[in-house]
């Protein structure tokens, strides 16, 4: 696409005179945040001095976007917050800065847990990203403005809103941001909606590495279909020409494109950088010939819209105003308990609501005449596969998307069927990208939809790790719960396949979820327990915004039998969501037996292992309970801790690593619980997962369950 090129930026200025002013007013008062940061910290009253100077240019994006455009900014992004703050008629956006650098509990968006550009009443959402995490969810965002339209559901923007996302240049170059563009790209090669303007704050440098010259321009003006402009910060008039030209193509085309804005960075990354130490002084001072507020204030004068005298007081004035506001939040009230800190993330003390229920004419549109719970005992891809049908009949704004999971109906056949009662709106493939996949949840849920998508396998859940960990994780956290991105992620895990494996197919490692602050991990095991536990975390997502990950044991879903071949110990009746206790309590554990000798204590693949060893075991005269702890964030360590005190010996059986896996959390648990009985677990090996027969050697036996338990009865 051809840029859109400045020029004749002085001859415009008199058309210009109101926004010029408003400009320089959120350029001064984020200029003088900046210094306020630096004289706040040097009081040991402040703790965040990554700075907006120099990029005070990206206010131009807050006077010509709407209060309603949602915008996840850039950690550079004061001009931007000021000018949205003045065009809200706010009269607090210093002071809200001020609280967010003194991590004040008067913080309006984080409530003291972090420096944030973010505010519900302005549509900023919170990102802490330094990275780029952000524009996948971005993205997502964007489409799902672009779905609501189309099918007229409401979401908390108008239907002409666009999303906003700004980035610097080095974060430009990461995986995340290349997989974001790709993935607008991709929508708008397929026509389908996605109005987001990708802002790239291009200050060459990134912490003390220098971006290549050329090289940001080149990459972001060749995104397949993508419109790029470029304009200079350094040149006030004309760079409110092009990004308003920017919005407003993205606003009428609902398309994305690209806003290629070049700043220059003062004082350094942050107020611990001395970059005279990887700068000469001559590049350092030739910077502050393109200093955006000073050009702004040139623009001013030589244009005959202010005198210089009133440049100069109305910069002064931003002084005064910033600095009386730093002096009246020295000393401002912090969070200083672990709970105060910890309250976003705190569960319900009440349990969930019931379960949606889908009324009896929409089940008999999707089932016709034989209801799931009339028919034969399903396996556990089957009762999953009714659970969320049933929920997309309750709900119309569930989605489940991911690869491979629309037409074909999954790799494992989980979803079949879904897209042809639901359309393909409400049913789609994705990209291969599991940051995409994550990204298009994240902005979903933001819309008002409840996102289930899905991840294949686990080991390719570890692709886009962050999209969890960094973004959906902490949106609750960093915006004192304002914000929600409730979801259920669907993901296909765990070992024991038969006639296909490798790491990546049968990938035995939970750690990775279980200590993501917030998020809920729920392992369902047989079919009579999957669509309790589904149900729980469809509520907890849609009532509580909360993250809920259904990791799915790979070898259970078709699996019948249990003992022997045709006795269908592993399938069952389906619950219907009408039905009493619908769903299973959060922290709700499975007790299978009635043994006293031992209690097995496991999950996933180890529950029908534990009962195969319980009889073999009771041949010899030891009698065991088993239990399926089915919830491993947060673990059940109430309901854990009563059932083990009945028994004088307990056996982990974990299907993960020894190190890192489920079983150091329970021991760990029991033991500060005050259990003092025989304690012991049996787990697989700490390898990774060989092709064939091989994978044997290193997983978790029946027969190595059987060994474990004589050997701590003796």
């Amino acid at each position: 696409m051809e840029a859109h090129q400045p020029s004749g930026d002085q001859q415009r200025v008199s058309g210009h005179a109101a926004d010029l002013r408003a400009l320089f007013t959120a350029q001064a008062q984020s200029r003088h945040l900046d210094f306020a940061a630096r004289w706040l910290q040097a009081k040991g009253q402040g703790y965040y001095t990554i700075g907006s100077a120099g990029h005070e240019s990206n206010a131009v994006l807050g006077l010509v976007s709407r209060v309603t455009d949602p915008a996840l900014l850039h950690y550079r992004s004061g001009g931007f917050y000021a000018a949205r703050a003045g065009l809200a008629g706010s009269e607090h956006g210093i002071a809200d800065v001020l609280a967010s650098l003194t991590s004040a509990t008067n913080d309006p968006m984080s409530g003291g847990r972090h420096k944030v550009f973010g505010h519900p009443g302005l549509h900023i959402i919170p990102q802490t990203s330094t990275i780029a995490s952000h524009i996948p969810r971005a993205v997502g965002l964007a489409y799902a403005l672009g779905m609501a339209r189309a099918a007229s559901d409401e979401t908390p923007w108008p239907d002409d809103a666009i999303v906003l996302c700004s980035f610097g240049d080095a974060s430009a170059n990461h995986s995340t941001a290349a997989g974001a563009f790709n993935a607008a790209a991709y929508l708008h090669h397929r026509g389908l909606d996605c109005p987001v303007l990708l802002v790239c704050e291009d200050n060459d440098i990134g912490i003390s590495t220098r971006t290549p010259p050329g090289w940001t321009e080149a990459a972001l003006r060749n995104i397949p279909g993508l419109p790029y402009w470029y304009a200079d910060g350094a040149e006030p008039a004309s760079l409110l020409e092009v990004a308003s030209e920017a919005v407003s193509s993205v606003r009428e085309s609902r398309s994305p494109a690209v806003l290629h804005l070049k700043t220059v960075r003062f004082m350094g990354h942050a107020g611990s950088d001395a970059e005279i130490a990887y700068r000469t002084q001559s590049e350092i001072l030739s910077d502050y010939n393109r200093d955006p507020l000073l050009r702004t204030a040139f623009s001013l004068v030589n244009g005959g819209i202010m005198t210089a005298s009133e440049v100069v007081e109305k910069y002064e004035d931003a002084r005064d105003h910033v600095m009386r506001g730093a002096e009246n939040i020295l000393d401002t009230p912090r969070l200083a308990s672990r709970d105060s800190v910890m309250s976003p993330l705190a569960l319900p003390e009440a349990a969930p609501a019931e379960p949606v229920v889908p009324s009896h004419a929409a089940r008999q549109q999707i089932w016709g005449r034989e209801l799931p719970e009339d028919g034969k005992p399903l396996t556990l891809a089957q009762s999953i596969n009714a659970t969320l049908a049933d929920q997309m009949a309750a709900d119309q704004r569930v989605l489940v998307f991911g690869e491979d999971v629309s037409v074909k109906g999954g790799v494992y056949g989980v979803t079949r069927g879904l897209r042809k009662r639901f359309g393909g709106r409400r049913i789609f493939d994705t990209l291969l990208d599991e940051q995409t996949i994550l990204g298009t949840a994240l902005g979903a849920a933001l819309a008002g939809y409840v996102p289930v998508p899905e991840i294949q396998y686990l080991a390719y859940l570890h692709n886009a790790e962050d999209q969890l960990r960094g973004e959906a994780a902490t949106l609750r956290f960093f915006s004192a719960g304002q914000y929600h991105n409730g979801m259920v992620v669907r993901v296909a895990g765990l070992a024991y396949q038969k006639g296909f494996g490798g790491h990546f197919h049968n990938d035995n490692s939970l750690s990775v979820l279980r200590d993501i602050p917030g998020v809920i991990l729920a392992v369902p095991s047989h079919p009579a327990e999957a669509p309790g536990l589904l149900r729980t975390c469809f509520e907890l997502a849609r009532s509580d915004g909360r993250v809920c990950v259904f990791l799915e044991p790979i070898a259970l879903y078709h699996t019948r039998d249990l003992h022997q071949k045709g006795d269908s110990g592993w399938t069952a009746a389906y619950p219907p969501p009408q039905a009493p206790h619908a769903a299973t309590p959060l922290g709700e554990i499975a007790r299978h037996g009635a043994g006293k000798d031992v209690l097995l204590v496991t999950f996933g693949n180890g529950v029908p292992m534990s009962l195969r060893a319980a009889d073999t075991l009771a041949e010899s005269g030891v009698h065991s309970t088993v239990v399926d702890l089915r919830w491993l964030a947060p673990l059940p360590e109430a309901a854990l801790r009563r059932v083990a005190a009945d028994f004088e010996a307990v056996m982990v059986v974990d299907e993960t690593r020894r190190s890192g896996g489920v079983s150091e959390a329970v021991t760990t648990s029991l033991i500060d619980g005050g259990y003092r009985g025989r304690l012991s677990r049996v787990t697989s090996a700490d390898s990774f997962l060989p092709l064939g027969p091989a994978a044997e050697t290193v997983l978790l036996s029946e027969d190595e369950i059987i060994r474990a338990v004589h050997e701590l009865l003796e």
